[in-house]
């Protein structure tokens, strides 16, 4: 379940995202939310929680010069999609990104991220 602590707000996203396992470049899922310091993936399995992954988010040429960036993020929830009964959301938080990625992290969050509507 979603842990309700949550310290940054979270931002829907509003682009398609991929995020790639930095081994084996498999697509592991597409960006739901994100926020300053982690993110929501939409995903095909459950992750396991509090287990760490090194992640590849390849860029485009508006936010970067640089073709992607490489982090690792710590899985904090899992649960299955509300909407589709063969997907996942896991939620990550960032435990280890390098300072010049990070700045690129934030250009993302402030350039794709949408604040979400409070109903």
């Amino acid at each position: 379940m979603a842990d309700n602590r949550r310290l940054d707000e979270r931002r829907k996203f509003g682009y398609y995202m991929r995020v790639l396992d930095n081994s084996t470049q498999e697509l592991v899922g597409y960006l739901a939310d994100i926020s300053p310091h982690g993110f929501k993936l939409d995903s095909k399995q459950a992750l396991q929680v509090n287990k760490d992954y090194s992640f590849r988010l390849d860029l485009t040429a508006e936010i970067s010069e640089k073709p992607y960036i490489v982090f690792v993020a710590r899985t904090k929830w899992t649960q299955p999609d509300s909407t589709d009964p063969y997907a996942h959301n896991d939620g990550f938080q960032i435990v280890n990104i390098a300072p010049r990625d990070e700045e690129i992290f934030q250009r993302i969050v402030v350039k794709y991220g949408t604040p979400e509507t409070k109903w």
